[in-house]
């Protein structure tokens, strides 16, 4: 083909798309041994489906995975803030202040959570009263260590404390991410050090400081079963009391692998959300369907 000049021009590209020939059977076969999996499960006997049904929404488990969620929650809220104040301190020029935060955090990732849970537990026996007053003075008033540090209080500071330790390294981790030229233009315009860490670090250091956090909250979701070692109610203990009656284990079990397993997927949705609130490059990602298949279900951003 040639223009009225007498050039030629090139011929139109014929586009062939890329066969993915290995996605294709990979996924076949995976499927298939899903499928193995799944119908072993159903046609074993030994696992007693009906037993799982029959205790799945029992008040006693329903009960304790209120428990473990309204612990979980509790220990990641002192979890946070206190790692955000430990991070602060960790960067602060005072050498003090830094070294106070070092040793906080070497000493509780130092030693392991359940040993701090029976101190926490039995800090009657160090501290039989608490009182409020003058320092080396006299006590205004006070209280029973065993009547202010419960079992409840107990599983509470020591999940959430141990916790601040691991969650000030996420945050330093952030915060460092950002560079320094940012905080220097900032200050330049009179901006307090706490504006600045509110209005510009924090929010730029949550897309780093996101994705570890809400494995961390994962994660303390089943750390809360160590709690059963000071006596503290939650699912894990009371799926033990039931098994222990009913000697029905695996099926009690698999119980609470299930809630389990549907309370990690939705807060694993929920940390999904937030990481794209917080980052709109991730919102023209493919989703896990496209990149399995090289399929695009309606992304308007990258399509």
């Amino acid at each position: 083909m040639s223009t009225e000049t007498g050039e030629r021009r090139p011929e139109p590209i014929k586009a062939v798309p890329v066969r993915h020939v290995g996605r294709w059977i990979g996924g076949a076969i995976v499927l298939f041994l899903a499928f193995l999996v799944i119908r072993s499960m159903i046609v074993n006997p030994n696992f007693q489906w009906p037993v799982i049904g029959a205790y799945l929404f029992d008040t006693r488990v329903f009960n304790g995975l209120l428990t473990t969620l309204w612990l979980t929650g509790a220990s990641m809220v002192i979890g946070i803030v206190g790692g955000v104040l430990l991070a602060v301190m960790r960067l602060s020029a005072n050498p003090i202040v830094s070294g106070a935060a070092g040793i906080y955090i070497w000493l509780f990732r130092g030693t392991p959570l359940i040993t701090q849970l029976i101190f926490w537990a039995f800090l009657g026996a160090l501290y039989p009263t608490i009182g409020f007053g003058i320092p080396f003075g006299p006590t205004f008033f006070g209280f029973q260590t065993t009547q202010v540090i419960t079992p409840a209080v107990a599983a509470t500071l020591g999940l959430g404390l141990n916790e601040a330790a691991y969650m000030s390294e996420i945050v330093r981790a952030g915060l460092n991410s950002i560079d320094e030229g940012q905080t220097e233009a900032a200050s330049a315009l009179g901006m307090t050090r706490g504006r600045i860490l509110r209005r510009i670090i924090l929010p730029q250091a949550m897309r780093v400081i996101i994705p570890p956090t809400g494995n961390q909250v994962i994660s303390m979701l089943k750390t809360t079963s160590l709690v059963t070692a000071i006596g503290y109610t939650e699912l894990m203990v009371v799926v033990g009391q039931i098994y222990a009656q009913n000697y029905k284990t695996i099926p009690l079990l698999i119980v609470a692998a299930i809630w389990y397993l549907a309370c990690t997927s939705v807060l694993t949705v929920f940390q999904s959300w937030i990481e794209r609130k917080f980052s709109p490059d991730l919102a023209r990602q493919p989703n896990w369907a496209s990149r399995m298949f090289g399929f695009r279900f309606g992304r308007k951003e990258w399509e």
